[in-house]
């Protein structure tokens, strides 16, 4: 029990960090961000599954967080449909979108699939921004119903959304967790590392990336549907390719292929740009370099560099210990 609890001293102090973060502040527009960047880690971990679990790189997933919003966004506002229903109908709905497009795409594989999802999404970039009657064109959707109670809960305030988008955070981190530590995350882990290998250990690994790809997608749904109701507006651009690349940037500088990689990735790259914003155009021309120099001396993210660091440390800490046994007995005898 002990040892399980040092194991998640860090994840439970940031957690601890996030529950008294909006205690500390009364600017509700910081509020505002952390909520938002928790929203897009989301997202990102179901980038992360796909890509950095079982090695498929996913160039759509902005399309699929636009599928969730502007499903959410179109059955509440245009349907009528109660909130929480029309949450639960926006995640089926890219479910079966991203089943669809999986089957076709994972077909391919490498650099064609990543070309096959990058058209993908631009696909679905320009169906929203061109289908005018439905979308909202390039206006986009306005009003879009804020998240509905719970019970006796509301959320009606900044704050309030902040701690509900937490939640659904922490189950994702939850989820993730499990999954990866499954004998289902191993499979992935192994179709990353050697697809043909683990054919010939009797994997299907075609059911196994599409089952992979389609919760990739329902994660990013899942953040969609969030973000539409977290901002009450949203247009064609959260499908655009570089909203994509963003995400793909907070996976990397993170570190795919590690539970806590989205996280940390995210948060530090959007308080960063917050950070610099009254540098006004001039910020890239920090924050630029520093994200080369993340990538140059963190290949592995920052998450993956500090995971590599640990296992280093205890490998030498072991060494160290077995040699003093040794001279130990050698000395008794």
């Amino acid at each position: 029990m002990k040892t399980a609890l040092k194991k998640q001293r860090l994840p439970l102090f940031f957690l601890g960090v996030a529950l008294l973060f909006p205690l500390f502040t009364d600017n509700q527009y910081f509020i505002y961000v952390v909520g938002l960047s928790f929203i897009y880690a989301i997202a990102v971990f179901g980038l992360n599954l796909i890509g950095g679990y079982t090695g498929q790189l996913s160039l759509a997933h902005a399309g699929f967080f636009a599928i969730g919003a502007y499903s959410l966004g179109l059955l509440t506002v245009d349907g009528g449909v109660p909130y929480w229903l029309a949450f639960l109908l926006a995640l089926i709905i890219t479910t079966v979108a991203g089943t669809l497009v999986g089957l076709i795409a994972l077909r391919t594989k490498e650099h064609f699939f990543a070309i096959y999802t990058l058209c993908v999404g631009y696909i679905i970039y320009l169906v929203i921004y061109e289908w005018d009657a439905l979308t909202g064109g390039v206006r986009g959707l306005i009003g879009i119903e804020g998240f509905a109670p719970i019970g006796m809960l509301t959320f009606n305030s900044s704050t309030s959304s902040y701690y509900l988008v937490l939640v659904f955070l922490v189950l994702t981190v939850l989820f993730m967790k499990f999954l990866t530590e499954s004998i289902v995350g191993r499979t992935y882990v192994a179709i990353r590392n050697s697809e043909e290998l683990a054919q010939t250990i009797g994997i299907n690994t075609m059911k196994q990336k599409l089952i992979s790809f389609v919760l990739s997608t329902f994660l990013a749904g899942l953040a969609g549907a969030l973000y539409a109701s977290f901002t009450r507006f949203i247009g064609p651009d959260i499908s655009y390719t570089m909203m994509m690349f963003d995400m793909l940037t907070f996976a990397l500088v993170g570190g795919l292929g590690t539970l806590f990689g989205p996280v940390v990735g995210t948060l530090l790259i959007v308080i960063l740009t917050q950070s610099l914003q009254f540098m006004e155009d001039y910020r890239m021309l920090i924050f630029g370099p520093l994200l080369v120099m993340i990538v140059i001396f963190y290949p592995r993210g920052l998450v993956g560099g500090y995971l590599v660091w640990k296992a280093k440390r205890a490998y030498k800490k072991r060494q160290h210990e077995f040699e003093e046994k040794g001279s130990t007995y050698e000395g008794g005898d």
